[in-house]
């Protein structure tokens, strides 16, 4: 309970941090004056700097304990949550983007560190899947209410609100956050940041693991995080409000699929069948959302529902990895896989802005546009659960599906 008081609240900004920008996409874009390339990179920062910023939180999780790691890094995120709202231009706005996914950047891994450390293997995956699904209430601060807080308020005086809940919840985590004790390899040594990632990458069925942890999680951040708001305003018509709404319904079914992927890991004790069924069937709803998406906005709204639901499977993927982590590569091995998903996300946002941007400039619709980009989803989705069947549900070298 001393994990969740101590970084539930910094893990609500985090998430909400991570998915934003959609609902607030217009007053954003136009008071920056920057089109779509522009935006994707504004999103990628966050994603890029906080995946970078995984390999010295790793190093730092082993060897100085959390309790460090997140103060000093909340810090700096603080710093680039105030810049954030006060942005005058793109250049600035990316470089605060940039800072705050710094300051998120060991908050779940934090947490993860902290369960492995001091709870059995078995309550991993349940646990990680309640604080990712009560966190992701910042999925739900980030939807339809912030629409309304940026209608009425502004959207910087909004941000600045939020920077303000950034800089407490930097305070409560740092007072109340404890280090376990520290762990050595077998030989008693302390494995440097260098030693420990090689040791890590030569866990083969972690390059299986990778197709599917760099573009799982990040499709679904960045249909939830850049695009539901303006796929549903430019090919249906929606306003900010309706918009919002509709990002809303996304955001309680990712909610919803992470309770729901847990509870069903608790009760079979496996990950690998929920991970690879719930991508194929994220896979075929991105699908469906390129060939009749533009024909209703109600179909399209409940398509986006159903692959945040069923194409949330970051925790149960972080379980199946966490088994082939000894234990003193426990915080560097957990911080690498979250490398990946967060690499994957930064990277897909910045191309996902790039490749629409492209498509308008060709001549096509929006409704085209997004329906390309849907179905560029599907394919990476598919074709990343293909390799992932190939990789063993343990240690052991059990592989069935």
């Amino acid at each position: 309970m001393i994990i969740f008081f101590a970084l539930l609240p910094a893990y609500v900004l985090s998430i909400f941090y991570r998915s934003f920008l959609s609902v607030i996409a217009g007053p954003v874009m136009g008071d920056l004056r920057i089109g779509p390339a522009e935006f994707g990179l504004l999103g990628a920062a966050w994603f890029i700097a906080f995946a970078l910023a995984q390999f010295p939180v790793g190093w730092a999780l082993d060897r100085l304990g959390p309790r460090r790691t997140v103060a000093v890094t909340m810090a700096i995120g603080s710093v680039g949550a105030f810049l954030f709202a006060q942005a005058g231009n793109a250049e600035i706005a990316t470089v605060a983007m940039a800072l705050v996914g710094v300051g998120c950047s060991p908050i779940f891994m934090s947490t993860l560190y902290l369960f492995a450390r001091t709870e059995a293997p078995a309550r991993f995956g349940l646990l990680t899947s309640i604080f990712i699904g009560l966190g992701s209430l910042g999925n739900l601060a980030g939807a339809a209410p912030l629409a309304l807080a940026a209608q009425y308020y502004g959207w910087r005086p909004t941000m600045t609100a939020f920077a303000v809940a950034f800089l407490l919840a930097t305070v409560l985590a740092a007072a109340l956050v404890r280090d376990p004790p520290p762990v050595t390899d077998a030989s008693g040594k302390h494995e440097g940041l260098l030693q420990g990632l090689r040791s890590i990458a030569a866990i083969g069925p972690l390059w299986l693991l990778a197709p599917i942890t760099l573009v799982g999680y990040a499709i679904i951040a960045t249909a939830r995080g850049l695009w539901i708001a303006p796929y549903m305003t430019q090919v249906h018509g929606f306003d900010g409000i309706a918009a919002g709404h509709a990002t809303l319904g996304m955001a309680t079914t990712m909610i919803v699929g992470a309770f729901a992927y847990g509870a069903l890991q608790k009760r079979t004790g496996r990950s690998k069948a929920l991970v690879a069924w719930g991508t194929v069937v994220t896979g075929a709803g991105f699908c469906l959302l390129a060939l009749t998406g533009d024909h209703s906005a109600l179909a399209a709204a409940t398509l986006f529902a159903i692959v945040g639901a069923t194409g949330f499977t970051y925790a149960i993927l972080m379980a199946h990895a966490r088994v082939f982590f000894p234990e003193h590569l426990v915080g560097r091995g957990m911080t690498f896989i979250n490398f990946l998903f967060i690499a994957g996300a930064g990277l897909l946002q910045w191309g996902s802005g790039w490749f629409v941007a492209a498509q308008r400039a060709a001549g096509r619709d929006a409704a085209q546009a997004f329906a390309n980009m849907h179905w560029g989803f599907a394919a990476l989705l598919l074709a990343a659960t293909t390799i992932y069947l190939f990789t063993p549900e343990t240690r052991s070298g059990r592989g069935r599906a």
